[in-house]
This record gives structure tokens, sequence and C-alpha cells, in this order.
């Protein structure tokens, strides 16, 4: 009995390390063409934007965010990675990256995340980028996305070459000792490789509905 047991917990464990993310989709792979490059959403500007839009010649930085997460706009005791997002985007686009926020919390439209508070959101931080609101969060499925923030890094061709978390100490900006994603973004506009390549994604879980 108890070397069956043994033996079903194995298999459970094996199938554990197999669950996608969200929704049933899993999330992208290194190396992956970034998906729904055409599809249109509204930006906090009151335009539409898509990631072609805002794709430039050496990639393009996409992170999920959102209004309500403590991870993205911090609390009491914690800064939240919101105050560096003007800053990594200067980085992108001095490496002729492109990049883009996008807010895929559905099921918090009426509780924070809806358009009008991303627009407040948004000149309120005064982001350099668009700021896009992901109807029913078909882009957050589509790319796997799990967390507030969650970043997704694409190359010149669309190829996935970073993925995860913007760095290593979400609660303040002086104290971090690994700079993952300026590192990457400051690699991919040299040419360089990315290593890592893939770090844990840390946040809110994006909140989505059933459908």
């Amino acid at each position: 009995m108890k070397k069956a047991f043994l033996i079903l917990t194995g298999i459970a464990v094996i199938a554990l390390s197999f669950i996608p993310s969200e929704k049933g989709v899993p999330s992208l792979e290194i190396g992956s063409v970034a998906p729904l490059a055409d599809r249109e959403m509204k930006n906090a500007s009151g335009t539409n934007v898509g990631l072609k839009d805002v794709m430039e010649n050496n990639g393009l930085l996409v992170i999920f965010s959102c209004n309500t997460c403590p991870f993205v706009v911090g609390k009491q005791d914690s800064e939240g990675w919101q105050g560096r997002y003007n800053e990594v985007f200067e980085i992108a686009k001095a490496n002729e990256i492109g990049g883009i926020l996008v807010n895929s919390n559905a099921a918090k439209r009426e509780k924070g995340d809806s358009f009008e508070d991303m627009v407040r959101q948004a000149q309120n931080n005064r982001y350099q980028v668009a700021y896009a609101l992901d109807e029913n969060h078909l882009m957050a499925d589509a790319f796997g996305a799990k967390t507030t923030p969650h970043v997704f890094l694409f190359d010149g061709n669309y190829k996935l070459v970073y993925k995860g978390a913007i760095d290593d100490n979400n609660d303040s900006s002086t104290e971090v000792t690994e700079a993952w994603l300026k590192n990457a973004l400051n690699n991919l506009g040299e040419s360089k490789d990315i290593e890592p390549n893939e770090t844990r994604a840390i946040g809110c879980s994006i909140k989505r509905v059933n459908r």
C-alpha cells in the first residue's frame, strides 16, 4: 500500500510539473514569436495600439501591469516596480527597442483597473509608453502571462529573448543586486547573449474572468 502511494505521489508530482499557466495556456518559451502582434487595444491616450505599432528596430518590451497590485504600485514598506518603469523604457528607447504596458485585469475593471483608472494612472506616473487595455485578457492568455508585473522582451524578429522579472528587489531600487531586465535590454541592443534569459515573475496574479 505504501509503495502504491509513493508511486501515485510521484505521478502527481510529474503531472504538476506540466500544468500550464492560467486558462490552460502555457507561458511562451524563449525563442517563441510574439502572438497577436496585429491585435489593436485601447491605449490610455485614447488611440488604439498594437504590438506592431510600437516595435522598433532592435525589439519590443511588453510588461503586463495594472493599477492595483502592490508589487506594481508599492505599499507602505515597499516601493513597488512602477517607479522604475520610465527608466526601463528609456533604456529600451536608447537601444532602439519599443515598449508597451498591458493591463489584463478583466475581473477588476470595476475595482480600480477600469480604462478611466488607467488614464489617471498613466498621467499621474507620466508613463512614457502606451498603456493598453487587454479586453478579456486575450493578450495575457496568448502570452501565458501570470503576474503583474510580468516582462516579455522580444528581438527585432519578434522572437522572445527574455521573460520574467524586472530585477531582484521589489522593495527598494537602491538595493537591487540583479538588474535582469536592464541587462537584457542593453545586451539585446548590442547583439549580445542574454543571461539569464528567464527569471521568476513575482507579483499579483492577473485577475481573469471565467469564459
